[in-house]
């Protein structure tokens, strides 16, 4: 994987070689902007009501961002479980391509 590598979190600290983004609308522009993505890993919540990680999942569907692997991180059972399930749907229905990596990997907060 040579693209680039996103972090969604507003309280962890992002692995190494990952781009640290803290919150939906920083995290939606980066991927507007950035042709190549490896891997995005992401967070439910965000300290905001209005925007969250599923907000994320429904802005990459919905203008066709394709990361090569996308990882749930989120501690937040529903939503996290939400943002999966979306995903999985997308890729079933073929709005996202089979060759998409999708992993729900809960990470404690203090990770």
């Amino acid at each position: 994987m040579n693209g680039t590598n996103i972090f969604l979190d507003d309280v962890r600290q992002s692995p190494d070689n990952h781009v640290l983004v803290k919150t939906a609308e920083e995290c939606m522009r980066l991927l507007q902007n950035t042709a190549d993505i490896s891997h995005l890993s992401l967070d439910h919540d965000l300290g905001t009501k209005y925007f969250n990680g599923f907000s994320v999942v429904l802005y990459l569907l919905e203008k066709q961002i394709i990361p090569s692997k996308i990882t749930i991180h989120s501690a937040n059972a529903v939503g996290g479980k939400r943002m999966y399930r979306r995903l999985m749907e997308a890729r079933r229905s073929g709005e996202l391509p089979e060759r998409v990596k999708i992993l729900h990997r809960p990470l404690p907060l203090n990770a």
